[in-house]
């Protein structure tokens, strides 16, 4: 009960700070992913060595300062990198593309209108599903000779060619190849899958179709590995969404229809997780 208590306190105080992910992780020495999970609710009992590990973070190397007559808790930034030194200075929708980049290599983040979301590390499912479906499609080019690309994450997407915002779908299609630089994909892609997860059900759901809609995807699939479910929006012609289960061989229609993903297929292969 004591350990729950410490958890709820610890989830309270992160919130009255403004503390991220990154800077717990940093300050505690605790894994960013075991961060992610323990904020996020996926892990609701972390084990006692890692609660006292994370109360660092709130604990250590705070010092204060007066401000307009109102106390600010700041904290020493020498444990955290430069980068994420850099990053906690401005407030969620004022970040770059230039501040992207400035976060060190192994954190997997996307920028969405200025404001940075982090990305935890995939499950098995989840690249398994993703490699499936790359095959696919890369066959299915292939024989066709097409100019079209299709490329898996990790790849970063300037999805607005603006400096906001930089994204990092698991499967994406460009058949423009001009849009395909050194440096990263500039535009929207014309087909865009998403692999659901517990952390990213929302984003992906409701914050990306917008924007994947707004920019100019065609089409944009997300696929659900709890509830065996893949939903189809057909954004050029602006239909209604289609449910297909893992039964099913979906169509990719900016492909004409012809290329097919056979989800029962994947789901054999894949099964033995479940």
């Amino acid at each position: 009960r004591q350990m729950c208590i410490r958890d709820r306190e610890m989830k309270q105080k992160k919130k009255e700070l403004g503390h991220t992910n990154e800077m717990v992780s940093a300050l505690s020495g605790v894994p960013l992913g075991t961060v992610q999970k323990v904020f996020a609710g996926a892990t609701p009992h972390p084990r006692y060595e890692t609660l006292q590990a994370l109360e660092k973070a709130f604990k250590d190397e705070k010092y204060y300062s007066k401000s307009m007559g109102e106390e600010k808790v700041q904290y020493n930034a020498d444990r955290v990198s430069e980068a994420v030194t850099a990053y906690q200075v401005k407030k969620q929708g004022e970040y770059t593309v230039d501040d992207y980049y400035a976060l060190p290599d192994e954190r997997r983040v996307e920028l969405i209108d200025g404001v940075i979301y982090d990305m935890g590390a995939p499950t098995s499912i989840h690249q398994l599903i993703v490699t499936e479906i790359w095959k696919v499609l890369r066959e299915y080019i292939g024989e066709k000779a097409g100019d079209c690309m299709p490329l898996a994450s990790p790849i970063d997407v300037q999805l607005d060619c603006d400096d906001k915002t930089m994204v990092q779908p698991d499967v994406l299609v460009v058949c423009d190849r001009e849009k395909v630089i050194r440096r990263c994909i500039y535009g929207a892609p014309d087909f865009i899958i998403e692999i659901l997860s517990l952390a990213s059900r929302k984003k992906d759901m409701f914050t990306k179709l917008a924007k994947y809609k707004e920019a100019g995807a065609r089409e944009y699939w997300l696929v659900d590995p709890d509830k065996k479910k893949v939903l189809v929006y057909d954004l050029e012609h602006e239909e209604l969404p289609i449910i297909y289960g893992f039964d099913s061989k979906v169509p990719v229609m900016i492909l004409g229809g012809e290329c097919v993903i056979d989800f029962a297929e994947i789901y054999e292969y894949i099964s033995f997780l479940y």
